[in-house]
């Protein structure tokens, strides 16, 4: 049987998309597959809790800013670097696929000291600092958009594919509990569905908490508040979680309107369920995709981009105002299914199994 070695995380957007792309491969192909990933990271948490083979290693973080621990954990990058080596070297998998994230560039580099080839994958609109030091290692680099390819040199875009973001086939089948299900939300009412991240963006989870007064009795509440984040005890009108993950694919096929960052997990998993988007990207101390992120959402007609300024009374005014349109909610659904979620994984495992045939012969041995 052959292996195949994923690796990426930090945050959620780094692991889910990759699990996308491990579904859409499985059916396809007997392989062994085995997640990289950090010893304490939400990956881990994830990748175990699906009963796949987890294996961890030392990593540090990519800071673009002076700090002390850069120095600290350089060391941890260079231990990871040798850890993933002597995985690698006893694995042999076909291939590394690097969903990106500071944790993916210890095994990206190992990979390529032992010649494995390596993929990678670029969700937001413009690369992040990972993505850009694993290119160098990568024989394809996938990306969301057409966009994106257009940053790179001509000789780089020769080694770029578009695939768009991979999401989770969950988000394509009925969910076996539908939300109405999950949580008592009353008949009838529209369903706004708040994203607070995997941590908690005290922004986002602030102004939604101030403008919950004037959204009672209007608009049902599903509020994922991030594992540090204080949440407000349930109401007829709202619940909230500290973060959400089995049930994220009902939570957005019942939701009528989701607000939230603007991150790429977010996007097109709302994408996938063709749900109108509320954006407020985060700004100070980030490299700037989330507003770029947002920004190309909102050119093709698919989200509204609030503001640093944006008031709790302007954010219901907001929410109010699109669950009562109708049409204009149709209108982006629309234009959010533009984007194809639905076919991206399946694009990044046809290229990587033509590449790869290796892979189906092993299947139609076993």
């Amino acid at each position: 049987m052959q292996v195949v070695v994923f690796t990426g995380g930090g945050t959620g957007g780094h692991v889910y998309p990759g699990i996308a792309l491990a579904q859409a491969l499985m059916p396809r192909v007997q392989l062994r597959l085995v997640w990289i990933g950090s010893k304490t990271g939400i990956e881990r948490q994830v990748i175990e809790g699906l009963g796949w083979e987890y294996q961890p290693v030392s990593t540090g973080k990519l800071r673009r800013y002076l700090d002390w621990r850069n120095v600290t954990d350089l060391f941890r990058i260079v231990a990871g670097y040798f850890q993933a080596r002597k995985l690698l070297t006893s694995l042999k998998p076909t291939f590394v696929f690097s969903k990106g994230g500071f944790v993916s560039v210890p095994p990206v580099r190992a990979a390529r000291s032992l010649g494995i080839p390596v993929y990678s994958h670029e969700s937001d609109l413009d690369p992040g600092l990972a993505t850009r030091l694993n290119l160098g290692s990568s024989s394809l680099l996938f990306v969301a958009y057409e966009a994106t390819k257009k940053v790179f040199s001509a000789a780089v875009q020769k080694k770029i594919v578009v695939s768009g973001n991979p999401v989770r086939s969950d988000f394509f089948t009925p969910a076996a509990t539908p939300l109405s299900g999950l949580f008592p939300v009353p008949v009838g009412a529209p369903v706004l569905v708040v994203l607070g991240g995997s941590l908690g963006a005290l922004q986002v989870n602030t102004l939604l908490q101030r403008a919950l007064p004037e959204l009672e009795g209007k608009v049902f509440v599903v509020h994922q508040t991030g594992s540090q984040w204080l949440a407000l005890p349930d109401t007829p009108w709202y619940v909230s979680r500290a973060f959400f993950s089995t049930q994220m694919p009902a939570l957005l096929q019942g939701a009528t309107l989701v607000f939230g960052r603007s991150g790429a997990g977010t996007l097109w998993e709302a994408a996938a369920c063709n749900v109108p988007l509320l954006l407020l990207p985060l700004g100070e101390g980030s490299r700037g995709d989330q507003g770029r992120n947002a920004a190309h959402f909102a050119s093709h007609g698919a989200a509204i981009v609030l503001d640093n300024l944006t008031t709790p009374g302007e954010l219901a005014e907001q929410v109010i105002a699109l669950v009562n349109d109708a049409a204009r909610r149709s209108s982006m659904g629309q234009a959010l299914a533009k984007f194809g979620a639905r076919q991206a994984s399946s694009k990044m495992a046809e290229v990587l199994l033509e590449r790869h045939p290796e892979l189906k012969a092993g299947a139609d041995s076993v």
